[in-house]
């Protein structure tokens, strides 16, 4: 295939791949930029949730769901509690009823908390707010089950379309710094989309190849050397109720947990049907460590569950700018905005290009009606 072939290939992929993505990339990529800033615009979103104090927690775990059982719709129990500094504490309960769908997530409410006196600052639903909503587009486009595999990939095809976006971009005679020119050509959006392209190619491509892997764990787990729960497994898990009854009491786990990794309590989460072990977060200087708790035999250790590796663990901090600093947080968030700008230009560029193509067209049936 010749060069200039090889380069008419790479447009129409480059076209209808950037077409089809403008409709479901765009408001992937935009929660995404919304998620990089989770806290504080959750913080800023609800001013309700202002809590007094330091935010560490000054009662047990137990008289906190006093003051949330007190309130808590019937048929509901708590399912997990979560700490974190300087904000209410977070305890989840969810509905004992399964939903009618196979495929729908259980139905849980959000409780909000001061840790300095267990007052209930907020009750909501736990798919309600503008950022619980930016989380369930960007995890799986609101559609349950199989949406997570089609955001991977919509990840590989914003990988594939920025790989021969920087190939059209390459100028074809000339210097690459030729390419760094605004004014390539006389449309506006042209220029627009040649230049904010090339210097979010990068970023974009490593947010979209880092999320397919996140959206395949069965891929990553296996190039990793370990195994990973099937799509239906993963399923099971998430619709899997708590115990309606625990043999341990949670001030107990907690106890037996900082026994076995001393620290501040991060979090707390019940058994279920299908795992017998409670699961409590423990803060650390390094990284939160996970501990689970056997509710029958009240045995602690930190080597239970599914971890991810190192090349994951990675992986996703690159993706989220989690302890990646605000520089890169900076860039995530704006690589999540600009798609949305080449998917307008992309679009007008076509649709002139089609029309200027129906021009050609038609003045060359006058030329030949002339003749």
């Amino acid at each position: 295939m010749t060069k200039a072939g090889l380069r008419k290939l790479w447009l129409q992929m480059h076209k209808w791949i950037g077409i089809c993505l403008a409709v479901l990339f765009a408001p992937l990529a935009f929660s995404g930029s919304m998620l990089v800033w989770h806290d504080a615009l959750d913080s800023a979103l609800n001013p309700q949730r202002e809590i007094s104090g330091n935010g560490h927690a000054s009662k047990p775990v137990s008289a906190y769901l006093v003051a949330v059982q007190e309130q808590m719709d019937e048929g509901f129990q708590v399912t997990s509690v979560r700490f974190e500094d300087g904000r209410a504490m977070l305890v989840v309960a969810t509905d004992m009823k399964l939903p009618d769908s196979t495929y729908s997530p259980l139905n849980r409410t959000n409780y909000w908390l001061d840790p300095a006196d267990g007052r209930i600052l907020e009750k909501r639903d736990r798919s309600a707010g503008f950022m619980p909503v930016m989380e369930r587009l960007h995890d799986g486009l609101f559609i349950p089950m199989y949406g997570r595999p089609i955001v991977g990939f919509l990840g590989l095809a914003m990988f594939l379309s920025c790989a021969t976006g920087l190939w059209l971009w390459w100028p074809v005679s000339g210097s690459p710094a030729k390419g760094l020119r605004w004014r390539r050509s006389n449309d506006t959006f042209g220029n627009v989309h040649h230049v904010a392209g090339f210097w979010i190619s990068l970023p974009l491509a490593m947010l979209a190849l880092t999320g397919a892997w996140i959206a395949f764990p069965e891929i990553a787990a296996t190039l990793s050397g370990r195994t990973a729960p099937s799509l239906e497994e993963r399923m099971a898990q998430m619709r899997a109720l708590p115990l309606r009854k625990t043999n341990l009491w949670p001030d107990a786990v907690v106890a037996k947990a900082l026994e076995k990794q001393p620290g501040p309590l991060a979090s707390i989460s019940w058994p279920t049907e299908l795992d017998p072990a409670w699961k409590v977060g423990i803060k650390t200087a390094e990284k939160p460590v996970q501990v689970w708790v056997d509710d029958k035999t009240g045995i602690a250790n930190t080597g239970g569950g599914m971890r991810s590796g190192r090349i994951g663990q990675m992986l996703r901090r690159m993706h989220e700018g989690a302890e990646m600093g605000t520089v890169w947080q900076a860039m995530i968030f704006l690589a999540g905005l600009v798609p949305t700008i080449l998917g307008v230009t992309g679009i007008v560029m076509w649709w002139r290009s089609r029309q200027w193509r129906a021009d050609v067209a038609e003045r060359s049936k006058s030329v030949k009606a002339q003749i």
